[in-house]
């Protein structure tokens, strides 16, 4: 039977063994404290791209990490964590307090016991790769009406961008490094940028990524092949009044002004690089998400005194003081966006996203046909 045919069933996109595929599955039933909503909008994550080509490394490194089985390699996944949705109808032992029809922001999990993570669990618990979804009433916020529902699906990227440079605890003087201009770099120079910190100095390797960067704030952006982004940091961080310099250090002279380095590339090798380029005494705040293994030279970093730190996710303050910014006008998230996908269309927008000339952030319309 058509699935159009029948009101108990949807389309998503599974994830099984390495691929993606559009299936029919049962619309899933609001358990206790749970509600059904329409997915209006979905953006496909970094970490998505990551999770697909790399499974066995990101479940094992999830096992090695917290003792959970995230999931099985070879049962289907409905992935999707970035999302705009509209509520359709309660579960038991909910209040109602928000009317169906009403559009919602939530972080990725529902609070169940244990809690499940959203865009990681099976059909049954989809994410956002689907038509319909669950969400814990708990965890709802509505959507102001100024915002569109594409941009309400950016809350999620940009709090896990707004905790990186809470993470980061810049001084009023310090000067951002940017590292990678993808996704999630570009949403750190957004929250910068919203932030007043500055100049703002990024890099990055494409053409299109660098035009990005610029439209949403930051003051120097370059290409790594041809110009240093720690020269080019040093150039307008490089300061003679004591008050605004950075700490001291015995092995390195003084003269510039604090530095917070943002890794968000995420590939082994960067955060090496960044710890032999960066100044003395910077913060380096690590978000993006390396599935592989990776090394570098503690003695570097000792000498310099670097703090390393590592960034993921978001607090529920966090996520609800963005869509804040977004509906005020604050934050400006809009030239992320790239491209617009109905479901069927999903794998062939992950390849697309693997060349970082053609796209930045593509959201999934469900609706769409």
């Amino acid at each position: 039977m058509d699935k159009r045919d029948s009101p108990h069933s949807m389309d998503a996109v599974v994830m099984i063994n390495g691929g993606l595929n559009l299936v029919t599955a049962p619309i899933p039933t609001p358990g206790s404290g749970e509600v059904l909503v329409k997915v209006l909008a979905t953006g496909i994550c970094g970490s998505d791209l990551h999770c697909l080509a790399h499974t066995s490394e990101l479940l094992a490194s999830t096992k090695a990490a917290t003792g959970i089985d995230l999931f099985k390699i070879d049962e289907p996944v409905v992935m999707g964590h970035e999302f705009c949705a509209e509520v359709v109808e309660y579960g038991p032992e909910t209040r109602g307090t928000i009317p169906p029809g009403t559009r919602v922001a939530s972080p990725g999990f529902l609070l169940r016991e244990p809690v499940v993570l959203l865009g990681y669990g099976g059909p049954d618990i989809p994410g956002g790769y689907a038509e319909y979804m669950l969400l814990s009433e708990d965890l709802l916020i509505r959507v102001p009406d100024n915002v569109p529902d594409e941009i309400a699906a950016l809350t999620e990227p940009m709090a896990v961008a707004l905790h990186a440079v809470n993470r980061g605890d810049l001084s009023p003087d310090d000067v951002p490094l940017v590292i990678g201009c993808g996704p999630i770099g570009l949403a750190v120079i957004a929250i910068l940028k919203m932030r007043g910190f500055g100049p703002i100095v990024a890099a990055d390797f494409s053409p299109s990524r660098r035009a990005m960067a610029t439209a949403l704030g930051a003051d120097v952006v370059v290409d790594p092949r041809e110009t240093s982004p720690y020269e080019s940091w040093k150039e307008v961080a490089a300061t003679s009044d004591p008050t605004r310099m950075g700490p001291p250090n015995v092995m390195f002279p003084p003269g510039f002004r604090p530095s917070t380095v943002f890794e968000c590339v995420g590939v082994p090798g960067i955060i090496q690089q960044i710890l032999a380029g960066a100044a003395a005494n910077s913060k380096v705040v690590v978000v993006g998400v390396c599935m592989e293994q990776d090394s570098f030279h503690p003695t570097v970093a000792i000498l310099k005194e670097i703090d390393l730190i590592f960034s993921i996710a978001f607090s529920l303050e966090e996520y609800a003081e963005v869509l804040g910014h977004l509906a005020s006008g604050a934050l400006q998230a809009a030239p992320l966006i790239t491209s617009r996908v109905g479901l069927h269309e999903v794998p062939e927008a992950f390849a697309r996203l693997a060349d970082p000339e053609k796209e930045a952030k593509i959201v999934v319309l469900p609706a769409a046909r």
